[in-house]
Order: C-alpha cells, then sequence, then structure tokens
C-alpha cells in the first residue's frame, strides 16, 4: 500500500487563510485546518518532511511567520480527495459569476453567470483570496472580444470566468499533467471547448502574443522570475492581472513591473492578499 505522511503545523502567528492558501503550493494531497493548526497529507515519495521544513524557513525569511512547529507521522492511504470535496462550497467571489462544484444543485438568479467545477484539488476552486480576487479582476476588466492568457491556470476557471463574460478566446496554460486533465474537464463541463484551449506547460511554451488580457495567481517568486514574459505576450495598452500575493509583496512587484513599462491601474485588498492591474 502507497504511504502518506501527515505533517501538523502550527505557526505563530496562526492566520488560518494565510498558511492554509501558502501550503497548497506544495505537491500536497489533502489539507484540513483546525482551530490551532494544520494538517497536510503528501505522498511519502513526493513530499517529504525535509521539503516541508525548508518551505516554512522560507516563510520565515519572508516575514510572513515568526516561527513553526512541525511533526510528521507515516498514515494509511485514503481517498483525500472525496474527503476534501465534500467540504467544498458553492461560491459567488464576485458580482456575477457562481462557482459550483458539479455535484451541488443550484438555481441561478437573474444575471448570475454559472461555472461548473469538477474539482481534483486544482488550485482556483473559489474559496481561496486570490481566486475570488482574481474572478473580482475578471468581472471588472474583461470585455466582449478580448483574448485572453491565463498562466498557472489550475482548474481553468479564470479562463472559463473569461469566456462566460465575453472573451473571444481564452488560452489556459499549466506545468502541472493533473490540471491539464482536470482543466479540459471543467472546459467540457462548461460547454466552451471552442474558445477556450489548456496547454501543459509554461508561459514561454505559448507561442500567442498580444493578447488583450493576461492573468496569473501564482506566488510572487514565479511571478518575478518570469515578469518579461507577461510583458512581451501582453499588447500596447492592454493589462496584465496578478495575484497570489501577500500585502508585503505589495511594493516588490509594483517595483519590478513598472521597471519593465507597466503602469499600474489598481490594487485590490482581501485579508492578507492583494490582486495588482497592470497596463502595459
Amino acid at each position: 500500500m502507497k504511504e502518506y505522511l501527515k505533517y501538523n503545523i502550527s505557526t505563530d502567528p496562526f492566520e488560518i487563510d494565510t498558511i492554509s492558501g501558502l501550503l497548497w503550493e506544495l505537491d500536497i494531497d489533502g489539507l484540513y485546518e483546525y482551530d490551532d493548526y494544520v494538517e497536510i497529507y503528501g505522498d511519502k515519495e513526493k513530499l517529504s518532511e525535509t521539503d516541508v521544513k525548508d518551505y516554512l524557513d522560507e516563510l520565515k525569511e519572508m516575514a510572513v511567520i515568526n516561527s513553526f512547529n512541525l511533526s510528521s507521522e507515516v498514515v494509511e492511504n485514503k481517498n483525500w480527495n472525496e474527503e476534501w470535496e465534500q467540504n467544498l462550497n458553492i461560491i459567488k467571489p464576485g458580482e456575477k459569476i457562481v462557482i459550483r462544484p458539479v455535484y451541488k444543485e443550484y438555481n441561478p438568479a437573474e444575471g448570475e453567470i454559472v461555472i461548473n467545477l469538477e474539482p481534483k484539488m486544482s488550485f482556483g476552486t473559489g474559496e481561496h483570496e486570490t481566486t475570488k480576487l482574481m474572478v473580482q479582476m475578471v468581472e471588472r476588466h474583461i470585455k466582449k472580444g478580448d483574448v485572453v492568457l491565463d498562466v498557472g491556470s489550475g482548474t481553468g476557471v479564470l479562463a472559463i470566468a473569461a469566456h462566460k463574460l465575453g472573451a473571444k478566446e481564452a488560452i489556459a496554460v499549466d506545468n502541472d499533467e493533473w490540471c491539464l486533465i482536470n482543466g479540459e474537464e471543467n472546459i467540457e463541463k462548461n460547454d466552451c471547448k471552442r474558445s477556450v484551449k489548456f496547454v501543459l506547460g509554461e508561459i514561454k511554451d505559448i507561442p500567442e502574443s498580444n493578447f488583450d488580457v493576461v492573468l496569473a495567481n501564482i506566488n510572487k517568486h514565479i511571478l518575478l522570475d518570469i515578469k518579461e514574459e507577461f510583458y512581451d505576450k501582453t499588447g500596447d495598452g492592454k493589462l496584465t492581472i496578478l495575484s497570489g500575493l501577500l500585502d508585503i509583496d505589495e511594493e516588490d512587484i509594483l517595483d519590478a513591473f513598472t521597471s519593465l513599462g507597466f503602469n499600474l491601474v489598481e490594487i485590490e485588498h482581501m485579508n492578507e492578499w492583494i490582486s495588482v492591474v497592470f497596463q502595459k
């Protein structure tokens, strides 16, 4: 039987939304929240205690946390995904978009736009603040006929949202094969195969450029590493919308992107998280 490791993590300070959101950046298979600690589960061959400790040390260096306690134990295999799915809710992150897990019934109100999601552990179920912020920005800035690139797409939810808000074409790209499988399922369930395409790879693997809107909900370090590619893919006068960012990341992101030739359009905050809109 495949062995999994369960990690118990407590931090000081313990901001549950912040810590849970950041831990999804690790290669984990499940996460459970408690009043003063978090449990994460990972394949023993993919996620060692050293991996988790190194990541928590990185959060200390970033001043996200001051200290942490970490312990681990081997646990038997189980269907983490099924347990996780049972706790997902129907989410309305913006004024129009409603994100509905496919196994839950929902009767939309007039003017609501429903995205049917088959959530399979890909980041982007609508639960996290950064996804909510991105959906709000997509609602605010996508125009009919836009061509959109969604980088680090996860479930494909933002590309699908752009399509349902009038975008002519959307390309979703992610380097995780599981996201590709899940994203293509979600494209199918939302009847947008003709206008939304999922690509396995990175932004450098997308040959197209001159996009009207480029979206990315990924962490600061990756955004900074590929900032020039965002500039290359964005059309003149067009928008790049970013999240996956803590408020302490704001200065670094503004400095990096404005130095390339982007102009700041707006910043939106939700708890400790932010979304930033730039114009080329």
